[in-house]
């Protein structure tokens, strides 16, 4: 078994009372495997869902057993429990687990939530000798999103409880904040409250029961210098920080993060960041400012690596901008207003100004980002689904969450939006197209394929048409009620492209050939057959059918006839999707090559070397290609005919 929880290796002292036994079932439904440790008020168990008996869904169960015998006691412990429970269920924020379940039985009280592979930061102190600084800020810059999500809740929650033990860091690498058995709801007007938290990491006013949102901020601050400095404050004197200077005990921590670290431990609140938006501010500037680079000047990270080496133009383009991410880009980007949106294999969302290139936020997610973004402009919405299971809108304007849909499995497939009707479509490699309100995520209905979908669904005459991995195309009605379906003798992840004016359907198919089917009944009328599998999506322009396939060329064949016109050959398998713009076809290959091709010929006008594979389909806007490649990469280049 991977590693496990933060309670992974906890004491579990329940006064003499025994702990439930493995192959035990809670409520006919939660089959228990065996305890992972112990977490602020109860033993947590790791358990699997039997209502998804053909998939293994493992929860925690945490278990509370009151040991008070005293009536009022008991009823008070309870109560701190269940609110736990209720603050858990109001929340939606990808590092705070999910709850799933709250029950009593057997005198006894259960919370079933979100299981976590991974480590606490505690746990890693011990394991590691050192941690890398960046990995460090982008920790503290997660750690201060969900902290200001929880401050800025209708009525603010103060965690109270901030230290390394209580902070996950999941299997993908993204902080998890955990145990929320002390956390409360703050009210300004309350002067006093109990005094309650952890020595050493807590705020010099929460020893007073003077609690309020700055004194999470300085409990940020002491779990930072606790990992940058390794030194526990538990063991040291409280407030006594100025005396273990961090660069004193890791010379390598950036003079910008020691400041900020400083900051927030200030024993003043007045002199503290006043917000976590306003420390996370600082550390963004510190950490994302450098790895943007305009008008070809090379940036350097934190540790001084020239992320741009070796990265040239052929001829004399050069990029209008870079912005550097932390893994692949095989998604491609979108612009909308004076954004560009993109996601990347490090879990994240970015959203950089069109311009310039300069970071303006990022949402993480807990998995890798395959799919592209989606923007609904009516409701301010950038939608993308991740490898997380999850579907995201995201308001694109600050990139806070608006809502959130698990599905059973990654989510790789683009969406879809019908404004007319307020819905977004995307597939899910669980088998199922859904169909969601756009404004708020209500569920609609799904369509069940059988195997995972992953191609983007097209809209036309309110008829939605989209792929299935089984080899099968689909047309559905706007009510998820099928009204043809086409089989093809291999996956269809390429994504279709309707023709309204002639009532044709393009779609490509791993069986090595392009398809046009009637987009109102699904009749064939004719298929071209390449050397490779047709991964690329079809596009038309003048009456040329563009595409890629694995065998290494570029296709322009007529729409009609689907006779060949032209070919382009690469090195390497086209995956991109090709755009046409001005009488020229742009497309990535995996040879780390974006090309420019001349529409009616076919013949090169020029090529642009990247350090990847290019898999994402070029986006242009304001006279800029804008791209992303596998060497980690958003490029801007002048368009340039």
């Amino acid at each position: 078994m991977p590693d496990t929880t933060k309670f992974a290796a906890t004491d579990n002292d329940n006064s003499g009372e025994s702990s439930l036994q493995a192959n035990i079932v809670l409520m006919k439904r939660y089959k228990i495997l065996g305890v992972v440790g112990g977490g602020g008020m109860g033993t947590v168990y790791q358990a699997r869902d039997l209502n998804f008996p053909d998939v293994r869904k493992i929860v925690a169960v945490k278990e509370m057993i009151n040991p008070n015998t005293d009536p009022a006691l008991h009823n008070s412990t309870l109560k701190t429990f269940q609110r736990e429970a209720n603050i858990l269920a109001t929340l939606n924020h990808p590092a705070i687990p999910k709850i799933f379940d709250f029950f009593d039985q057997n005198d006894r009280v259960y919370l079933v939530m979100e299981y976590i592979n991974g480590n606490d930061l505690e746990a890693l102190l011990t394991k590691t000798k050192e941690l890398p600084i960046e990995k460090i800020i982008d920790w503290a810059i997660e750690l201060c999103d969900v902290i200001s999500y929880l401050h800025t809740q209708p009525k603010p929650i103060v965690f109270r409880d901030l230290k390394p033990s209580n902070i996950m860091v999941d299997s993908f690498g993204k902080i998890r904040l955990i145990d929320f058995g002390i956390a409360k709801i703050f009210d300004s007007g309350v002067k006093k409250h109990t005094m309650i938290g952890t020595e050493g990491y807590c705020a010099p006013e929460q020893y007073r029961g003077d609690v309020t949102i700055l004194s999470d901020i300085y409990s940020l601050g002491a779990t930072l210098h606790h990992v940058l400095t390794r030194q526990d404050p538990r063991l040291a004197p409280p407030f006594s920080f100025p005396e273990r200077p961090i660069s004193q005990h890791n010379p390598k921590a950036p003079d910008a993060l020691v400041a900020i670290v400083e900051k927030a431990l200030a024993f003043e609140p007045a002199n503290r960041f006043q917000s976590c938006a306003e420390m996370k501010s600082e550390l963004e500037k510190m950490r994302l400012q450098p790895q943007v680079v305009i008008s070809g000047v090379k940036g350097t990270g934190l540790a001084g690596t020239d992320f741009f080496a070796g990265v040239e133009a052929s001829g004399t383009i050069e990029p209008k901008w870079k912005f550097l991410t932390e893994d692949e880009i095989r998604s491609s980007a979108v612009v909308h207003r004076d954004f560009v949106f993109v996601g990347s294999y490090d879990t994240n969302v970015w959203a950089v100004n069109l311009s310039t290139g300069a970071f303006v936020w990022k949402y993480p997610t807990h998995g890798g980002i395959a799919a592209s973004p989606a923007v609904d402009d009516s409701n301010k919405l950038v939608l993308f689904g991740s490898e997380d299971n999850t579907f995201y809108a995201v308001d694109y304007r600050n990139g806070r969450i608006n809502w959130s849909y698990t599905t059973q499995d990654k989510i790789r497939s683009t969406a879809r939006i019908a404004t007319e009707v307020d819905a977004v479509f995307f597939g899910s490699d669980d088998g199922h197209l859904y169909a969601l309100a756009s404004p708020n995520g209500r569920f609609l209905w799904k369509f069940q394929t059988g195997e995972a979908v992953r191609s983007r669904p097209v809209i036309t005459n309110e008829v939605i048409i989209f792929g299935a991995e089984s080899g099968e195309i689909f047309a559905l009605g706007l009510d998820g009620k099928r009204k043809w379906s086409y089989r093809t003798r291999r996956p269809v992840t390429s994504s279709p492209f309707v023709d309204k004016v002639e009532g044709i359907c393009y779609v490509g198919s791993s069986d090595n050939n392009v398809y046009a089917l009637d987009a109102s009944s699904g009749y064939s009328s004719w298929r071209f057959r390449t050397n490779g599998p047709v991964i690329s999506s079809p596009v038309v322009e003048e009456d040329l059918l563009f595409f890629g396939s694995a065998d290494g060329h570029l296709y322009a064949i007529n729409a009609q006839t689907s006779r060949e016109k032209w070919k382009f050959a690469t090195d390497k398998p086209i995956i991109s999707s090709p755009v046409v713009h001005q009488g020229a076809v742009y497309f990535g290959g995996t040879d780390e090559y974006l090309y420019c091709v001349d529409m009616q010929t076919g013949k090169e006008r020029w090529k642009f070397k990247t350090n990847g594979a290019i898999t994402s389909t070029p986006c242009i806007a304001n006279d800029v290609i804008i791209f992303g490649s596998f060497d980690k990469t958003l490029y801007a280049l002048p368009l340039v005919n």
